[in-house]
């Protein structure tokens, strides 16, 4: 009897952990906020575990349809939480469920984060607490969706074609799909849960169109679940991702509302069809903002789970380079690997940190413009935090989603051939999460809104208007540009606050640059639009450099908060990412003058230098994440590093080894008994046959 030597696993983790500089404890709760925090992250990850509704061991090998009976069962169990916790606390088990089921995440999210996020921003109090009452709050009675995507028409809101057109005779609405472009797509929770819908269309009263506004229209009866007269639902088909989510398609064929089912927050109608638009159209602009911030924190939380897996991986996997008798090399020792995951370990830091900041600016200002008036001392500077958060968090989505979609393959590829497995979780994560760099505005166009707001600042510094926030570095323009980094070694260049000059320069110089590009636009005789358009490019690598530098920012910012035992290690992945994100970006850097190309070749070193730090505490950083096997599926990701065992017997449970074929009889059989004929025999040279 043979028997198979025992693969490396276990003995390679424990050493990797010995290794470690710092208390991985510590980092965990300084990453979660407070060891309170952790301690409550843990209790909601052991409760999904322990639920048999959200077990993940078979989710490679379903069905579509096993797939959304499952969420819908997940979204029962998460109602259940709603009704018995604090919004803080389900808002936190939201952030587990995207780890850990996307699709599910993205179904309940329609709803809360969605539909019922635009009641709150759209309702006006009347409105909300009748809406509350129909079960908006706690999905009892009615499950929601948010309808503003068309088939032909997606970032552009301005350019829908559903009409809401009013009739005074009846003091209704009428909802209605005028062509094949104008029917809604794309529609989450559409095609088989929603009940009632969020709508966008063109508002329109006594033949003139108002603009967009938002309409709740009921989609089904809630006993039969049949569709209303007038109403057309679909399922739009096979998808990338997200599976668990049933995007649809609606349309509409002169569907009657009440007109309170306009949501008259900000724009009202009274009954005889006269319209009062809101003093501060700006205040409409949060709703569009929640989605961005959402989607900055789950890039940093995703990023996490994958490079967890690669590593944990690539601290197991053995692959040539010994000496005889010895084992083979962990590919995580080869300088080519550290250097193709450690810096993206940083930059899943700087994520985090990023996320963390956004999402608590956002808080601030929309408590901020909950009870905001025409008039309220203060209002000017709301308005202007407003501003910044529109268009920094364009550029952070943006920026931040392409990132981890990245992140995400490069682990991928990092893992070899066994990365082409869907069992690794790699593959599913991509493909759940490519989403993100589409919805909620296209990261090109946000981009260039970023862009657009970024030149907007540097005409009101050039001004004389002080800038605050993310781009107060524009109020020095002109002490800022022509500073020089002075470094004359490798010591000198590798301070903080080296690459922080160096981000605040060059961020001056390509905003400066997109903002001439415009006036000189504008100038020859442009409008406004088409300049805007004109300088496109200069826009786009604004928004870029001042995002990445952003990151880079916050995360210099969180190691004022770190405790003194964290403050070594985060101080390398912070030197880490900022020299990795200007070698990757070198030419803005090299062409404002800031760094010589002896100083990039200095910069470069740094990287190679920090990455062979890093990887000593690789495995303990991705421990601190503090994700359990659970959370991350995979078993190239589990924590005892006994990752050979568990992939194999994940295969043998899925796949009965040995099982006939269903089709054998049908296609095989028929393949291996067919008669030949005379002219399909192969005839050998005779030469051939001595």
């Amino acid at each position: 009897m043979t028997s198979l030597q025992k693969a490396p696993g276990p003995s390679d983790l424990v050493e990797e952990r010995s290794r470690g500089t710092f208390p991985v404890r510590n980092m965990t709760h300084f990453l979660d906020g407070s060891a309170k925090q952790t301690a409550i992250r843990e209790k909601i990850m052991l409760q999904l575990e322990r639920d048999p509704v959200w077990a993940v061991s078979d989710s490679h090998d379903l069905t579509l349809q096993q797939i959304r009976e499952r969420s819908m069962a997940k979204v029962r169990r998460a109602a259940h939480f709603v009704a018995n916790e604090s919004m803080a606390l389900f808002k936190l088990r939201m952030e587990l469920i995207s780890v850990v089921d996307p699709g599910t995440w993205t179904r309940i999210g329609v709803h809360y984060g969605l539909f019922f996020g635009a009641l709150r921003g759209g309702a006006t109090p009347e409105q909300f607490s009748y809406w509350a009452q129909k079960g908006a709050v706690t999905l009892n009675g009615m499950v929601g969706c948010f309808a503003m995507t068309e088939i032909g028409h997606g970032s552009n809101v301005a350019g829908l074609e559903t009409t809401a057109t009013y009739d005074e005779m009846s003091d209704e609405f009428v909802i209605h799909t005028p062509s094949l472009t104008a029917t809604k797509w794309w529609i989450g929770g559409a095609a088989q849960t929603a009940t009632h819908s969020v709508v966008f269309a063109q508002m329109i009263i006594k033949g003139k169109n108002y603009g967009v506004k938002n309409f709740i229209v009921q989609l089904r009866d809630t006993e039969t679940f049949e569709n209303l007269p007038g109403i057309v639902i679909g399922d739009i088909g096979a998808k990338m991702g997200r599976h668990g989510t049933d995007n649809g398609y609606i349309q509409f064929t002169h569907v009657r509302i009440p007109r309170s089912y306009m949501l008259m927050k900000h724009t009202k109608v009274n009954r005889r069809g006269e319209v009062k638009e809101p003093p501060l159209q700006q205040l409409t602009y949060g709703a569009l903002i929640q989605g961005r911030v959402a989607m900055v924190v789950d890039s940093g939380a995703i990023a996490k789970k994958a490079l967890t897996i690669a590593i944990r991986y690539a601290a197991i996997r053995r692959q040539f380079g010994a000496s005889a008798g010895k084992p083979e090399t962990k590919i995580i020792d080869y300088v080519i690997h550290q250097y193709r995951l450690m810096p993206l370990l940083a930059q899943a830091f700087a994520m985090h940190f990023t996320g963390i900041e956004v999402n608590r600016m956002y808080e601030e200002l929309m408590d901020s413009m909950e009870t905001l008036q025409p008039g309220d001392k203060g209002l000017g500077e709301v308005l202007e935090k407003l501003k910044e958060m529109h268009g920094t968090s364009a550029g952070l989505k943006a920026f931040s989603t392409w990132s981890t979609l990245n992140i995400i393959d490069q682990c991928r590829q990092a893992c070899g051939g066994h990365g082409y497995s869907a069992y690794t979780g790699l593959a599913s994560l991509y493909s759940d999460f490519a989403v993100h760099c589409t919805w909620e505005g296209d990261n090109t166009i946000l981009s260039l809104q970023g862009g657009r707001y970024l030149i907007g600042c540097y005409r009101e510094a050039k001004a004389g208007k002080k800038q605050a926030g993310g781009v107060a570095y524009l109020n020095n323009m002109d002490a800022l540009l022509t500073k020089r980094c002075g470094a004359k070694s490798l010591a000198d260049v590798s301070r903080l606050e080296v690459i922080e000059e160096a981000f605040w320069l060059v961020s001056a110089h390509v905003v400066k640059k997109a903002g001439e590009d415009f006036e000189a636009g504008v100038k020859k005789g442009l409008k406004e639009d088409e300049s805007y358009e004109a300088c496109s490019q200069a826009r786009l690598l604004a928004t870029k450099i001042h995002s990445i530098g952003y990151l880079f920012h916050r995360f210099k910012g969180a190691l004022v908060r770190a405790p003194e035992d964290l403050k070594p290690i985060l101080t390398r992945l912070c030197l880490l990412y900022g020299f990795y994100a200007i070698a990757e970006n070198s030419g803005p850097f090299l062409q404002y003058g800031y760094f010589t190309p002896q100083q990039m070749d200095w910069i470069r070193e740094a990287v190679t230098a920090l990455c062979r730090d890093v990887r000593l505490d690789a495995i303990p950083l991705t421990d601190s994440f503090n994700y359990s096997d659970f959370m991350l599926n995979s078993p190239f990701g589990r924590a005892d590093g006994d990752i050979y065992t568990a992939y194999f017997a994940a295969v043998q449970k899925a796949h009965k080894p040995g099982a006939v074929p269903s089709y054998f009889a049908k296609e095989i059989y028929p393949l291996l008994h067919r008669k030949l004929e005379e002219d399909d025999i192969l005839e050998l040279d005779e030469e051939d046959e001595e």
